[in-house]
């Protein structure tokens, strides 16, 4: 049983073995080496091996006769093909001799054609390329003889008609490299001289500005003299010309830089003949080729703005001098005739938008560095003077059709400037006369002497003029000196309106309102000055109000001196009015109060002196000293003050007396006095009674009974209500009508009264061995404490 499997594992291992490939066969003979049947296994392999042998031979044995006979066969065949072999070579060979005298024929007939068509080409490419050769040459000597322009239009037809027939050659290349290049080394050559046109232009800017405002102003002065020459000779037919031409000759434009008349001959150089503008005009021309126009103007504008700033920008001394302000107006005159003359001979370089945007510009800046600079003028002449140069500045650009309407609304904004600089020169004027007048009236010896008084100032007193000479005019000095110079601040004012093209009226306006300025502000001021300046005296005052009197009653001639230098009558609809009247009426208001606080002055002055002995026992029989001479002054000073028109004198007596009245009641009730003794308030009674019969004895005439007395009366009712003990009556009758201490303050009082208490007090300190003795002083304190508190009560009940 065993022996069978065994021989059936030994078969499948060889089919295995003969169907497996030879790299996997491993692992099967390692099955056969792994059993025990090791020989039995080698014994059926040589048998299988022993029989496929067999059946090799077998087939080896059946095809042999077939191989033999084809071998046979191709040992025929290779005999045939070396024959045929050796056939081709011969008649290849023979081939090859004959063909080779062909070859050389064919080679030399290309050779020859080919040396043809280069010829014919050359010849072609020659006729294409001279024409080139040609146009280079004649574009070299262009440039050498600076003919740009000619040598820019043959670069043009080099480039477009003559390289692209001529083909890609070396030079041709070259020729297209160098174009480039040259065009630009002509837009640089060009743009070379346009600079040097701008920079010859800023040169003589000023110049041409210089020439074109003389020929302005000369230009001016015939038509002036023309105009009063045909007035008077055919202004009708004058009339008719201007409506037939319909123009003007001096706001006429053309390319030109300066009109002349053909008739004079003035040989008077116009931009073109200062400038040569060819290189601008050649520059123009050759961007225009380029097709780079565009960039020309831009890069044209943007430089003469770039000028145009330069031109603009003054000066940091230019206020000091009019040379200064006259070469700032030439260079910018000298700009825009050069851009005038650019705008009518080049087409489109610069256009009308163009130069009035520089013109805006120009305005502006113009506007506000003569704003700003003339702001620094304090010279009245010099801004004069600087008014007629812009006249003339404006007149002559408004020749060339720009507009000008800015410049004079401007001239209008400095005539504030210049009034403010004649207000200043004039307060000087005014505080000199003042400063140097004597304050005392006018002595005049002889009629001439009066008459020439009376040319200066418009006065007028028919008893003044009865009295004998030598006699003396009520004012001073500085009334005919003030008149003087108001009428010369007003010939100022007229000046400078003079070619503004204003109307008279509204000239007479500028001057009135000017003058009004002066009086209201300057002179005001000045007066003020003289009149609170420190040690002016009440005579200077005195004398001063009667001067201001005086001045004001001139006003009225004043207006009519000024409505006669402008032909405006006076009563004109809207007219302004001379506020000279209100000035020195504020002006002699102000002496007045000056007067009155001198007047309290002194008064203090002379209270500084009291030394009132509070505390003392009794007072005395008569008025202290400080009081006594306080009220000789006051009489001696009332008498001067009867010169005083109206009710300056009444005015001054009663608020002398009103203010020594409330200062002897602070010096009553001032805190350092701690205490009050009944004597001493005696001594007060008897000096408050002094004042009382100063007042009573009508220091100045003009009070109506006892009206003077009332400025007292606050400090008569207390005294009497201290010196005569009324207290039952004060605190019954307070708050009525008819209370006999109406004038008298509970809080006064009350002041009064503890100062009272304690000077009381001391004294009872002071005695208190006597205290049996005093009994009386007791009860006295006990009836102040009891009217203390009624007091205190009252001023609560009032209170809330």
């Amino acid at each position: 049983m065993a022996s069978a499997e065994t021989a059936a594992e030994h078969e499948r291992i060889l089919r295995e073995i003969e169907s497996t490939d030879t790299n996997c066969i491993g692992p099967t003979l390692r099955s056969v080496y792994d059993g025990q049947e090791h020989g039995l296994f080698m014994d059926k392999l040589e048998g299988r091996i022993r029989n496929h042998d067999r059946e090799i031979e077998k087939m080896c044995n059946h095809h042999f006769q077939g191989f033999v006979d084809s071998i046979t066969e191709l040992l025929k065949v290779r005999g045939e093909a070396q024959k045929l072999k050796c056939q081709v070579t011969e008649t290849n060979q023979k081939l090859q001799n004959d063909g080779k005298e062909l070859l050389t024929s064919m080679d030399e007939l290309r050779q020859c054609r080919l040396q043809q068509r280069n010829i014919a080409t050359t010849i072609d490419k020659l006729t294409h390329c001279l024409p080139v050769l040609e146009m280079y040459s004649k574009l070299q000597e262009q440039m050498r003889a600076k003919r740009y322009y000619p040598a820019l239009r043959t670069l043009e037809q080099l480039e477009e008609s003559c390289l692209p027939q001529a083909g890609s050659y070396r030079f041709c290349g070259i020729m297209s490299e160098n174009i480039p290049r040259l065009r630009t080394h002509i837009r640089d050559v060009s743009m070379s001289d346009l600079k040097d046109f701008l920079e010859s232009i800023r040169k003589h800017s000023d110049k041409i500005g210089e020439t074109a405002m003389k020929q302005a102003q000369v230009q001016i002065a015939r038509d002036n003299a023309v105009t009063s020459q045909q007035r008077s000779m055919s202004g009708r037919r004058i009339r008719k010309e201007v409506e037939r031409t319909g123009s003007n000759p001096f706001s006429e434009k053309d390319s030109g830089i300066l009109d002349v008349e053909d008739e004079e001959k003035d040989e008077i150089p116009g931009a073109q003949d200062l400038v040569d503008f060819s290189p601008v005009y050649r520059c123009l021309h050759i961007y225009t080729v380029l097709g780079a126009r565009d960039t020309f103007e831009n890069y044209y504008r943007k430089q003469r703005r770039k000028q145009a700033r330069l031109v603009l920008q003054p000066h940091s001394n230019m206020h000091e001098t009019l040379e200064g302000y006259r070469r700032y107006f030439n260079q910018i005159v000298g700009f825009f005739v050069v851009e005038d003359h650019i705008l009518h001979t080049t087409q489109g370089l610069v256009n009308r938008a163009y130069v009035e945007e520089l013109w805006e510009l120009a305005l502006s800046k113009t506007i506000a560095a003569l704003r700003t600079h003339s702001s620094y003028c304090t010279d009245p002449d010099l801004i004069l003077d600087l008014k007629n140069l812009i006249v003339l500045f404006a007149d002559t650009l408004q020749g060339y059709g720009f507009p000008v309407n800015q410049l004079f609304d401007m001239l209008l904004e400095m005539r504030d400037q210049y009034g403010e600089v004649l207000l200043k020169k004039w307060n000087q004027s005014f505080r000199q006369i003042l400063d140097q007048d004597n304050y005392s009236p006018i002595p005049v010896a002889s009629p001439e002497e009066y008459q020439r008084i009376a040319g200066q100032f418009p006065f007028q007193d028919p008893e003044l003029d009865k009295m004998p000479f030598p006699k003396k005019l009520p004012f001073s000095e500085f009334v005919p000196k003030v008149y003087s110079q108001l009428k010369e601040f007003i010939y100022a004012c007229l000046k400078y309106s003079e070619d503004l093209h204003l109307s008279s009226t509204e000239i007479d306006d500028m001057i009135r309102k000017s003058t009004n300025l002066l009086l209201t502000r300057t002179l005001s001021h000045c007066l003020q000055y003289a009149i609170k300046k420190k040690n002016v005296g009440l005579a200077e005052l005195v004398q001063i109000i009667i001067n201001t009197t005086h001045l004001e009653q001139s006003c009225h001639y004043l207006e009519e001196f000024i409505s006669n230098i402008t032909n405006v009558p006076p009563d004109t609809i809207n007219a302004t009015k001379l506020y000279g009247t209100s000035t020195f009426k504020d002006a002699r208001h102000a002496a007045e109060e000056e007067i009155y606080i001198n007047l309290n002055q002194k008064i203090d002055q002379f209270l500084q002196l009291a030394d009132y002995d509070w505390t003392a026992a009794q007072g005395g029989g008569q008025a202290s000293d400080y009081l006594s001479d306080l009220i000789a002054f006051l009489c001696s000073t009332f008498t001067v003050f009867t010169h005083l028109p109206g009710k300056v004198a009444q005015t001054a007596c009663m608020s002398a007396c009103k203010h020594l009245s409330t200062s002897l009641l602070q010096l009553l009730l001032e805190a350092d006095v701690r205490q009050v003794s009944m004597g001493a308030l005696q001594q007060f009674n008897v000096d408050v009674k002094e004042c009382e019969r100063f007042a009573r004895a009508g220091p100045v005439p003009g009070f109506q009974g006892d009206t003077l007395l009332l400025a007292f009366i606050d400090l008569r009712q207390l005294l009497d209500l201290f010196t005569q003990w009324d207290w039952s009556t004060y605190l019954a009758d307070y708050g009525r009508p008819t209370c006999k201490y109406l004038r008298v303050n509970p809080h006064t009082a009350l002041a009064l009264l503890e100062k009272i208490s304690r000077s009381m007090k001391d004294t009872s300190r002071k005695n208190n061995m006597f205290a049996q003795f005093r009994k009386n002083e007791r009860d006295k304190q006990k009836l102040i404490d009891t009217v203390v508190k009624q007091l205190r009560n009252l001023i609560a009940t009032n209170q809330a």
